[in-house]
Parts: structure tokens; C-alpha cells; sequence
């Protein structure tokens, strides 16, 4: 776990990842939250406010008395969130130095081909 960042949002995150890594595929039953809470060590209060927050978002649904599972369309949407958050990280101000160093979109992209190919 990162030290710096509040664990539920990890818990949340980790379930984002393993959804995008399509290791939780749309349906799936997610692990219990005690399952979550001895896995990773952590008070089980913790692990439900991580779960809670992604049925807050739609990413997972509950089955009362079943569990909680993946919901249809949390893949698309989820990497849809991820591109645009990697848009606004990276590509926005990267986009903003090259124009400070007179760069074309050309050379900029010349440059990441020339990264991606590492």
C-alpha cells in the first residue's frame, strides 16, 4: 500500500486495475470484503468504503445476500476515465512545452514514436 494516499482509495484502484486487466470481467463477483480486508491487511471498514465507492460510481453493482459484482460497461468506461485522466496529466502539458520550445506536432510526435519503439 502507498503510504501517502488514503487506503480505501487504493482498494479502489487495485479493483480498477484488476477490472481493466480483465482479471474481474463484466459480471464477475468481486471478493467478499473480508476476503479484501485479510488479503491486504486492513480493517474491513476500510476495504467496504473502497468497494462503496466504486458502487457509488457504477463500476460494481450488489446482489443482495450474493455479493458485490462487476457491472456491464465498467471496462469501457473505466479506460475512457484512465485515457482522459492520462490526457490531462501528461499529453496536456507536454502539448503546452513543446509549443514553449517551438516544437511541431511532427517533431513531438517523431519524439514519442522514438520512446514507444524502446
Amino acid at each position: 500500500m502507498d503510504e501517502g494516499r488514503p487506503i480505501f482509495i487504493q482498494v479502489a484502484e487495485n479493483l480498477e486495475s484488476q477490472i481493466l486487466a480483465g482479471d474481474l470481467p463484466e459480471g464477475a463477483q468481486v471478493p467478499s470484503i473480508n476476503e479484501l480486508a485479510a488479503f491486504l491487511r486492513i480493517n474491513p471498514a476500510t476495504a467496504l468504503k473502497g468497494v462503496n465507492l466504486l458502487v457509488d460510481q457504477g463500476t460494481l453493482f450488489k446482489r443482495r445476500g450474493i455479493g458485490m459484482f462487476v457491472a456491464e460497461g465498467a471496462h469501457d468506461r473505466l479506460m475512457a476515465e484512465r485515457r482522459s485522466e492520462f490526457s490531462q496529466s501528461h499529453v496536456a502539458p507536454l502539448v503546452q512545452q513543446a509549443r514553449s520550445l517551438g516544437l511541431t506536432a511532427q517533431e513531438v510526435q517523431t519524439m514519442i514514436s522514438k520512446e514507444m519503439e524502446k
